[in-house]
């Protein structure tokens, strides 16, 4: 069983997801080593995605690079994550076998029942395609009913289905078509290895992580519990910088192991009435080497050319070089945007 200092535990943590000293250089290279890029519309600073790899690229990141990876299909998006292609076909053996989980196992139903409207929007997409989905034909005889926004979406409900069994890909911004059209020609991976080898990637980019067979067990001092580490990596040199990240980006993403690790008090409180809020509307957590210190209140106001910082949360109060660093980031992400500071 191998025991690590909280430190420790972080420190691999920051490591694996490319938020040490030295950056990254390439996109593809970036998204591989990160595993999963969450593609999520939100933009109240920058979209998700883009803040996650201008936080590794630093500045020289030009969010048209993701834009012309995901059209070209350099990177493919799969359920809402941004993977490098090569590794889409670790998701293939679920596509074949699907449904594999419980809860698709009503929307398996509701499929079947509209099988003529499957069939009608592939062989739109395979005389047209790619389309955007007000392009392709609802001919569901079966409604898709639910309490939430989705109700009676039938069309983007049997898209969400048609990817999921790996008929229907994401062929580039808001535009689908068939899966063979946009998917690695490439052999697919028995079930079980491929989800092991998902385990593996989940565990490199993650560095430390509950759950899973990857790597060796591990206990950090401090929190109850077993860990997976992947040994190969513990004795790795660290050095760290001073970072912004989305509230989504992969390292805090995971609120309990983000407790646990970092003890830092952090919500998304997008979703809270404003009165309630503590830190802001889509606050960036701040890392400083392998801590995180802070939060940063700020939103992007692109009509008047600024970028609106309305607090700097400070965990303890900052000394003179880490405020500084702190600035210094501010005023690069302000740089980045194209806006001047508010």
């Amino acid at each position: 069983m191998i025991t690590l200092s909280r430190a420790d535990a972080r420190r691999l943590a920051v490591r694996a997801q490319l938020l040490g000293a030295e950056r990254p250089t390439g996109l593809s290279d970036t998204v591989r080593a990160l595993w999963e890029l969450q593609n999520d519309p939100a933009s109240y600073v920058a979209r998700s995605a883009d803040l996650v790899l201008w936080s590794r690229l630093g500045s020289s990141y030009d969010p048209q690079w993701l834009r012309d990876a995901l059209e070209e299909q350099a990177l493919i998006e799969l359920q809402g994550m941004i993977l490098v292609p090569e590794d889409v076909a670790l998701f293939r053996a679920e596509m074949d076998a699907w449904p594999v989980h419980d809860w698709q196992e009503g929307l398996s139903v509701w499929v079947e029942a509209n099988t003529g409207c499957r069939l009608d929007i592939l062989a739109r997409l395979r005389a047209d395609g790619p389309l955007p989905a007000r392009a392709l034909p609802d001919t569901c005889v079966v409604r898709w009913r639910s309490s939430g926004w989705n109700n009676n979406r039938n069309v983007n409900r049997m898209l969400d289905a048609l990817i999921q069994r790996g008929e229907v890909a994401v062929a580039g911004p808001r535009l689908y078509d068939l899966a063979e059209r946009v998917y690695p020609d490439v052999e697919v991976p028995s079930l079980q290895e491929a989800r092991h080898e998902r385990d593996v990637r989940r565990l490199r980019s993650l560095g430390i992580a509950r759950g899973g067979s990857a790597g060796e067990p591990a206990v950090v001092d401090g929190v109850r519990g077993e860990w997976r580490v992947d040994p190969a990596v513990l004795d790795s040199r660290f050095s760290g910088r001073t970072a912004l990240l989305s509230p989504l980006d992969r390292l805090v993403y995971d609120r309990r192991r983000m407790t646990e690790l970092f003890e830092f008090d952090y919500q998304l409180e997008m979703f809270k009435p404003a009165a309630k809020r503590r830190f802001g509307y889509w606050a960036l957590p701040i890392l400083h080497g392998d801590r995180l210190v802070g939060k940063l209140d700020a939103a992007a106001d692109h009509c008047a050319g600024v970028l609106r910082v309305d607090a700097v949360h400070e965990d303890a109060p900052f000394p003179k070089r880490l405020a500084a660093a702190v600035r210094a980031e501010i005023a690069d992400l302000a740089a980045w945007l194209r806006l001047d500071l508010a």
